[in-house]
C-alpha cells in the first residue's frame, strides 16, 4: 500500500503536519539503523539502566560480538532463539545479536510456568535460549522434552553500574550448575569482542520476531513479525507524536515487558527510528522504582496500560513528592480503556498529553491512536495512523462492509501486519483474508472516522438473548469513587442462560455492598446490563501486561 484510500474520513482530522502516507518506507532493519547511529553518533546514549549508560557504539559492538558468538554456536538464518529476559540491556543486546546472526527472536514471558515454557519452545522449535540466571533451572528441565540444546545465561548484575555490582555480587551458585553445552553471555561477548557480524544477508521482509498471541480463539500462537514492521511502526508513531514531542530526543520509558508487542515493536521501533534513549527497568510492577527512574532521567514519553496508571495514581510516593512526573510530555495508554477518573488524575499529576491507542499482536501493534492536539472524542480510541486502512464488517459473515455507527468486526489493512502464525495455516487464513486482518474485536466508526471499541467477539454476554459488552459495564462500575478496578464476564445461569457478573476490588478504606453498586449501575445501564452477581475480591487475575483475564474469572466462578 502506497497511498491513502479515498474513503478515509479520518484523514481530515489528523493533527497539522501529519501526512496521510509515509510511503515509500526505507528498506532497512533496526540493526541497519543501529549501525548508522553507531557510525555517526557513537557516544550518544542508546540505553539507560539503573544508573548505567550504554551508548550506540557500545550497543553495536556488543551485539556484533554476541551475533558472532551465536554464529559459532550454529545459529543460522531463520533459526529460532528463545529469549527469557526482563527489560535490561541484555535483552536489547540479545535481540540485535540474534537478528544480526540471521535468527528470529522468540519472546517468552518470564512469568510462565515450566509447562507453558515447554509448550512455547515446542511450538517454535528453538534449539538455543537466552535466559536470566534465576530461570536457568526451570529451562534446564525442559531440555530432554524439547528441541532445546544450549542455554545462554546472564544476570542483571552483569550490567549494573560498578557501585551496584560491588554491593550485590552475582549469583555464583547458578554458574556452577551449568551443563557443558551451556554458556554465559558476558563471556561470549568478551570472547568475540571486536568481531564483525556474520556474513548473513538479512532483508527487511525476513522474519525478526515470534510473539505469542491468544489471537481470536484464545489459544496461544506464534505471530510472525518482519524486520520492517518495527521500522514502519516506529516511523508511524514518530509522525503521530511530533505535534507534542517534535524532533526532541526525549528519554522513552521501556517499562512494559518486552515479550509484548506494544513495547517490543512500537516503543523500541520509535526509540531507534528517532534515536531517543530507551530507559529500562526490569520489574514493571516496581512502581516506586518507576517513579524514581522517571524523575532521574527526566523521561518524556511514558507508555502504559490502565492498571499501571491506576497503581501510579494511588502511589504514596507521588503524594510525598508530587513533582516526580513533571518531565512527562506524552503518556500513551493501550491494551484496555483508560477510565476518565484515572485520566483526570494523571493530567493533574503531570500536565502531560494523555492519549489512548489501539493495537494488537497480529497488527504488529498500533494502527489507531487518538490525536494529540485535535479532538479526542469520549469513548473513542482515535484515528488510523498513516498507511492504515480500517473497515467495520458484518461480524457473522465477515463480508458485508457496514456503514458508520453500526457495530461489527474491526478489520485492518496496513503494511506491517504479521505474515501469519507459525506453522498454523488454518488460523492464519481465518484472520488474514485478502490482505485484511480480522481482529476479533467489535466496534464501530463514526462519520469522522473515529474508532470505538465495543468488546471482543468472544467476550460478548447474552443474557436472555440480549447483547452486553463487558467493557461498557466495567466503565460504569469503575466510575464509582469506591472502586479501584473491576472485571465483568458472563457466567452460566439457569434462567437467563447467561448472566452478567462483576468482580470488584475496592480502594483501601472504602466500603460498598452489592445492592449499592447495582443501584449505581441502574442509573446508567439498561436493566439487562446491570450485573446479576457481584463478587468483591482482593485482586483480579491479570496477564503479564496487566489486562484483566475475564476467562480466568469465569473459571474461578465455575470452580467455587
Amino acid at each position: 500500500m502506497t497511498n491513502a484510500p479515498s474513503n478515509a474520513p479520518w484523514l481530515s482530522h489528523y493533527d497539522e503536519g501529519i501526512p496521510s502516507s509515509l510511503a515509500p518506507y526505507p528498506r532497512v532493519t533496526l540493526p541497519d539503523i543501529l549501525r548508522e547511529a553507531a557510525r555517526k553518533h557513537p557516544e550518544d546514549p542508546a540505553l539507560l539502566f539503573l544508573g548505567n549508560t550504554i551508548s550506540y557504539g557500545e550497543l553495536e559492538r556488543e551485539s556484533n560480538a554476541f551475533a558472532a558468538a551465536l554464529h559459532a554456536s550454529e545459529v543460522r538464518k531463520g533459526n529460532r532463539v528463545a529469549v527469557l529476559l526482563p527489560n535490561s540491556p541484555q535483552m536489547i543486546i540479545a535481540e540485535f545479536g540474534i537478528w544480526k546472526a540471521g535468527g528470529i527472536a522468540v519472546m517468552l514471558n518470564p512469568l510462565w510456568t515450566e509447562h507453558e515454557l515447554e509448550r512455547a519452545i515446542d511450538e517454535c522449535e528453538a534449539e538455543i535460549a537466552v535466559v536470566l540466571a534465576p530461570f536457568y533451572e526451570k529451562i534446564n528441565h525442559l531440555r530432554s522434552r524439547t528441541s532445546l540444546k544450549t542455554v545462554v545465561i546472564t544476570d542483571l548484575h552483569d550490567y549494573f553500574p560498578a557501585a551496584m555490582r560491588n554491593a550485590s555480587p552475582a549469583n555464583g551458585a547458578v554458574a556452577t550448575m551449568l551443563q557443558s553445552s551451556d554458556l554465559r553471555m558476558p563471556a561470549m561477548i568478551e570472547s568475540y569482542s571486536g568481531s564483525q557480524t556474520p556474513a548473513v544477508e538479512v532483508s527487511p521482509k525476513d522474519p525478526a520476531l515470534f510473539i505469542f498471541s491468544g489471537g481470536t480463539t484464545g489459544k496461544p500462537k506464534c505471530a510472525i513479525g518482519r524486520h520492517e514492521a518495527s521500522v514502519m511502526n516506529g516511523m508511524q508513531v514518530d509522525a503521530w507524536f511530533r505535534p507534542v514531542l517534535g524532533s526532541d530526543r526525549v528519554p522513552v520509558m521501556l517499562n512494559l515487558p518486552l515479550h509484548h508487542v506494544y513495547p517490543q515493536v512500537a516503543i523500541i521501533g520509535y526509540g531507534f527510528v528517532t534515536r531517543s534513549p530507551l530507559v529500562l527497568i526490569p520489574d514493571p510492577r516496581d512502581f516506586e522504582l518507576l517513579i524514581k527512574t522517571i524523575k532521574q532521567y527526566k523521561v518524556g514519553l511514558l507508555p502504559g496500560i490502565p492498571t499501571l496508571f491506576n497503581a501510579l495514581a494511588a502511589h504514596p510516593l507521588l503524594k510525598e513528592a508530587p513533582g516526580s512526573l513533571d518531565s512527562l510530555k506524552l503518556i500513551i495508554s493501550a491494551a484496555a480503556p483508560l477510565h476518565n477518573k484515572t485520566r483526570r488524575r494523571f493530567k493533574e499529576l503531570t500536565g502531560a498529553t494523555i492519549i489512548d491507542a489501539y493495537g494488537l499482536t497480529e497488527a504488529m501493534v498500533s494502527p489507531v491512536c487518538q490525536p494529540l492536539n485535535g479532538i479526542r472524542k469520549n469513548g473513542s480510541v482515535g484515528l488510523p495512523v498513516p498507511d492504515v486502512e480500517m473497515r467495520i464488517v458484518d461480524a457473522d459473515t465477515g463480508i458485508e462492509v457496514l456503514p458508520s455507527m453500526e457495530i461489527g468486526e474491526i478489520v485492518i489493512r496496513s503494511p506491517q501486519l504479521m505474515t501469519g502464525y507459525w506453522k498454523n495455516p488454518e488460523e492464519t487464513a481465518e484472520v488474514l483474508r485478502d490482505g485484511w486482518l480480522y481482529t476479533g474485536d467489535l466496534g464501530y466508526i463514526d462519520d469522522d472516522g473515529y474508532l470505538y471499541i465495543v468488546d471482543r467477539k468472544k467476550d460478548v454476554i447474552k443474557p436472555s438473548g440480549f447483547q452486553v459488552w463487558p467493557s461498557e459495564v466495567e466503565e460504569v462500575i469503575a466510575m464509582h469513587p469506591a472502586v479501584l478496578e473491576t472485571g465483568v464476564a458472563g457466567v452460566p445461569d439457569d434462567y437467563q442462560s447467561e448472566a452478567v457478573k462483576a468482580w470488584v476490588v475496592l480502594h483501601k478504606g472504602h466500603s460498598l455492598d452489592a445492592e449499592q453498586l447495582k443501584n449505581w449501575c441502574r442509573q446508567t445501564l439498561a436493566p439487562y446490563k446491570v450485573p446479576k452477581h457481584i463478587e468483591f475480591c482482593e485482586q483480579l487475575p491479570k496477564s503479564a501486561l496487566g489486562k484483566v483475564l475475564r476467562q480466568a474469572l469465569v473459571e474461578q466462578h465455575l470452580t467455587s
